[in-house]
């Protein structure tokens, strides 16, 4: 059995899967809690999303790319009711990891990614998520 094999059984997928359901469940609670009570995305339903984003590790340069972007969307569309904000927000999120980000790992396997950061800033948690 490989090295990734041992590492990444199923009891071990099962435990990061566990270990990750409270920032899922954090997160999709905060989603839901921005839109509440809302008919339309407006700046309110924007800025709790920013802050449930933010919240969950996504990073301010990533929160603030994805919050553009839903600004652009309501902009354009005039009109835009909050049951399609999470789709929009599935979309937003998958084109930004779809898109090319600079970094090309795939000629040099294995890699090393240097995390750097001060103490409770969520490098660990921000590890296990890349993982």
């Amino acid at each position: 059995m490989s090295l990734f094999g041992k590492l990444f059984g199923k009891p071990e997928k099962e435990s990061l899967d566990q270990g990750l359901q409270k920032t899922k469940e954090s997160f999709l609670g905060k989603l839901s809690r921005a839109v509440a009570g809302k008919s339309t995305v407006d700046e309110e339903v924007l800025d709790n999303l920013e802050e449930a984003l933010v919240g969950a590790d996504v990073g301010i340069d990533t929160t603030v790319k994805i919050i553009d972007k839903i600004e652009q969307r309501v902009a354009k569309d005039k009109y835009l009711g909050t049951s399609e904000l999470n789709r929009i927000l599935r979309e937003e999120i998958e084109s930004l990891l779809v898109e090319p980000s600079g970094n090309d790992f795939s000629s040099a396997k294995p890699y090393v990614i240097l995390v750097v950061g001060v103490n409770g800033v969520g490098k660990t948690t921000t590890i296990g998520k890349q993982a």
